[in-house]
């Protein structure tokens, strides 16, 4: 028997603090900063984000998602046999111990079943579906709990305007379970290492020391130009390996980063914009979990139903991109 990987639920979780554009301009100008609500709009179509309380760390927005994907899938913590979580702002300094370790001891999951984080930034939950997809292919393992979390607020530079007001804390996840009809469709990755510091948190540690900015770094018209071309390859190579035309495509959910950049991606596949789920004027760009939170959003509200296909793509530092094709 032919095995495939299927979505079989969804969560997600947003920290209760929103931060409107004006409530944001209004913080940043007290430290001599100018911005605004037409000014974020106009660049990024973003009008609110959601930050995490001090105290809350990824861990704790992945438990919530997680919890509720679980709860969609009609099954129990322990039914699940490996988490995969995907995140660029760990519990722990470099990860160690990793945060799915963590999200497994808070879930009270005690199979001992293997946890790992994956780090691909924006497109981390591709990488992680992709990942998922490959073990319950091959029959490794059965449900797999695939999870971006974020708090990027936690790596703002609150003295940079150009980024500070585009990212947000929160996240999402999915159960896969093995399946006999298909699924995930076709996953596609790709990363090139050359464009590393377009997008980058350039410190590191020496000594226990931060060597460099321990902030976000991006070259944002660097970072416009590279997404809208990857995007639109490696969505069409999800296509391709799937043997489905675009116009095949119910949904597209693209990396909530700009929706300049959204509307690009899909004008270029041909898809009208009433086929683009968009959640980044209320979510802000927040990076691994932007695709699972606009997932689990278009589910519970109807407009994804089963049978649908769905078309996932992202873009992060490193510089990495990827697409997932998923049939719910």
């Amino acid at each position: 028997m032919t095995l495939y990987s299927k979505i079989i639920g969804t969560g997600s979780y947003l920290p209760p603090k929103r931060v409107t554009n004006d409530e944001l301009a209004a913080q940043l100008a007290e430290k001599g900063i100018e911005t605004s609500d037409e000014w974020i709009v106009s660049r990024s179509g973003i009008s609110a984000r959601h930050y995490a309380d001090a105290g809350v760390q990824a861990s704790d927005l992945a438990v919530e998602a997680s919890r509720r994907a679980i709860e969609a899938a009609g099954i129990a913590p322990n039914d699940i046999d490996l988490i995969i979580l995907a995140t660029s702002t760990p519990d722990h300094f470099g990860g160690f111990p990793s945060t799915a370790c963590v999200v497994q001891r808070k879930l009270g999951i005690t199979n001992e079943c293997g946890a790992m984080d994956v780090q691909a930034v924006c497109s981390g939950f591709a990488y992680a579906v992709s990942v998922a997809d490959s073990f319950i292919k091959s029959g490794a393992h059965r449900k797999v709990l695939v999870i971006g979390a974020e708090v990027f607020s936690r790596i703002l530079n609150f003295e940079d305007r150009t980024t500070c007001v585009l990212f947000g804390d929160g996240a999402g996840a999915i159960v896969l379970g093995a399946s006999e009809t298909p699924g995930i469709l076709a996953t596609k990755l790709h990363a090139d290492g050359s464009y590393g510091d377009i997008l980058c948190v350039p410190g590191g540690v020496n000594n226990g020391a931060i060597e460099g900015s321990a902030f976000l770094h991006m070259d944002g018209q660097a970072v416009f130009k590279l997404a809208v071309s990857v995007l639109d390859k490696v969505a069409k190579e999800a296509l391709h390996a799937a043997d489905l035309p675009a116009s095949a495509v119910d949904w597209l959910i693209p990396h909530q980063a700009n929706i300049r950049i959204m509307q690009g991606t899909a004008k270029k596949l041909g898809l009208p914009l009433e086929k683009m789920v968009v959640t980044v004027d209320q979510h802000g760009n927040t990076s691994a979990a932007s695709i699972p939170l606009a997932l689990d959003k278009a589910v519970r509200d109807g407009r994804i139903q089963t049978g649908h296909n769905v078309l996932m793509e992202g873009v992060g530092g490193g510089f990495t991109w990827g697409a997932v094709l998923a049939r719910m």
